[in-house]
């Protein structure tokens, strides 16, 4: 199979499953990018804001745990400024964005790279749901830096996959850098993902355009609305796309009807004590994990040492 066909197939068998779902990694084409862009300006969305002023007020001590870093692989690079943020401080001698969407990525370490010329740079569009292998990497100290509570995405075995494959790619040296949300009281999340502005409304819906693209369907955004709850028995926050009407949705292969009120789950997002997370962590093979918070215990930045 191509990959087109591989992502076709993907976004169809979501879409006809028993629970219709569509991954969030299909959030990102360029306007999706840029719309979660904004979204992290945003009052409600502390996640963002929180996590650049912990990783500020402790960025030597970050730094000092961090220690010798040959290569920072960016994971779910976006715009590249978080990471950026970190080479003042980390000094890392090269730099490998990876993201899902490539044109956004590309044009993002372009533009980076004139402001650091002396860090290799390198832009890799890459599927976080597949396994992480660079070979061209070995013998290389990698600290792998997944920034903005991304990991939220991943359900609790998932996590702790992804969790072992990086460690073993560390092969015993460098580790991970990584933003986690923190469980809080329901109404901060629920503002979160439910701005006044409808930002995040907008990003959802979004994806329904994309999946047009990809697949030739023909969503109509009109027939859908955002719907963000906190599932307190899971510790996640659910986004769905919720039917505002009956709807029937073709593309070339087939068509599916959706039922006013039904669902299309998008995305979950785990919130995460500090003990859990950094238990997980263990489990999965780092030797050892180093972790900061903000004041009101709202976002949580790790460095778990393969070492």
């Amino acid at each position: 199979m191509t990959q087109a066909s591989d992502t076709t197939q993907e976004i169809i068998s979501g879409l006809q499953a028993s629970t219709p779902s569509i991954s969030p990694k299909f959030f990102y084409d360029d306007i999706g990018s840029r719309l979660f862009e904004v979204i992290t300006l945003l009052d409600e969305y502390y996640p963002s804001r929180t996590e650049k002023s912990i990783m500020e007020a402790n960025s030597q001590a970050i730094a000092l745990a961090v220690g010798q870093c040959d290569v920072l692989l960016d994971l779910g690079a976006g715009n590249c400024a978080k990471a950026s943020a970190l080479f003042d401080s980390i000094k890392p001698k090269q730099y490998r964005a990876l993201d899902i969407s490539k044109a956004f990525l590309e044009s993002a370490v372009a533009d980076l790279q004139k402001r650091f010329p002396m860090i290799e740079m390198q832009a890799q569009a890459f599927d976080l749901i597949q396994p992480l292998d660079f070979p061209d990497l070995i013998n290389q100290r990698k600290t792998f830096f997944y920034p903005g509570s991304s990991i939220g995405n991943f359900d609790t075995e998932s996590a702790k996959r992804f969790f072992e494959n990086i460690a073993k790619v560390c092969q015993g040296a460098g580790g991970l850098l990584i933003g986690v949300d923190l469980i809080k009281d329901r109404e901060v999340l629920h503002r979160a993902y439910n701005d006044s502005l409808g930002v995040t409304s907008a990003f959802n819906l979004n994806a329904l355009l994309h999946i047009n693209r990809l697949i030739n369907a023909n969503f109509d955004v009109r027939d859908w609305e955002h719907h963000a709850i906190f599932n307190e028995s899971l510790s996640r926050i659910e986004m769905y796309l919720r039917a505002v009407r009956d709807v029937q949705v073709s593309w070339p292969s087939g068509k599916q009807s959706f039922q006013k009120d039904a669902l299309i789950h998008t995305e979950n997002s785990y919130k995460y004590t500090i003990a859990n997370f950094t238990q997980m962590l263990l489990d999965a093979g780092f030797k050892s994990a180093q972790t900061w918070t903000d004041s009101n215990s709202h976002f949580l930045v790790c460095y778990a040492s393969a070492q």
